[in-house]
């Protein structure tokens, strides 16, 4: 039987739409011939000792109990943006917000977030705090940074706030990989800087 085709030629799709697509993330990263696996990725660490940290996480923790994270701009004020500052504070990468890119008429629109060092890494705050529609969105912006990028190997991450999902693309391969393992904020503040940080500064691990 025909594989049914999900993305029309006549139709204009932004990242936004894949968020919007009610269809797994295999089947319309098919559609860009890519395949998807689902296993622990092994993230580079930094070396860096982050001394402010520790501080960080504890300012994090005295607020949250005060805030509500109803809606993603209080998500972006309280939690994600601290977190990418303190990136930026340690390792001087720069960061482009609302980054406009447009491949195509399918790969086009706003990257919420992207940190350019040694290597390049990608953040999308995900909608409605559905993280598997997220990372879907996560994976197809990806495809489209790769086609303006030399590397083969590019790192991103999706997030809710309070929870943090990496994703890898080879483009050599055609293969998007999705890491198994969430990380959690406050909890997981050190190892999820220390691995932003080891992509940027393209650490081999």
């Amino acid at each position: 039987m025909a594989k049914m085709k999900i993305l029309q030629e006549d139709q204009s799709y932004t990242f936004r739409s894949y968020f919007e697509l009610p269809y797994e993330a295999d089947d319309i990263l098919a559609e860009f011939n890519y395949s998807l696996i689902k296993t622990h990725l092994s993230l580079p660490q930094t070396k860096q000792e982050f001394q402010e940290l520790p501080a960080l996480k504890q300012r994090i923790e005295d607020i949250l109990p005060f805030v509500s994270l109803s809606n993603e701009t209080a998500r972006r004020e309280t939690l994600v943006s601290p977190i990418l500052l303190e990136v930026i504070r340690y390792c001087h990468c720069q960061m482009r917000i609302e980054y406009p890119l447009a491949i195509n008429n399918q790969l086009k629109g706003n990257l919420d977030y992207l940190l350019r060092l040694n290597n390049n890494f990608l953040v999308i705050e995900a909608k409605n705090d559905d993280l598997t529609r997220g990372f879907t969105q996560l994976a197809v912006e990806l495809i489209a940074l790769s086609q303006i990028q030399e590397k083969s190997i590019l790192y991103g991450a999706v997030t809710i706030g309070n929870v943090w999902q990496f994703g890898k693309i080879d483009s050599s391969q055609q293969q998007i990989t999705q890491d198994i393992n969430l990380f959690k904020v406050p909890g997981d503040v050190d190892i999820l800087v220390s691995s932003i940080i080891g992509i940027l500064q393209e650490i081999n691990n």
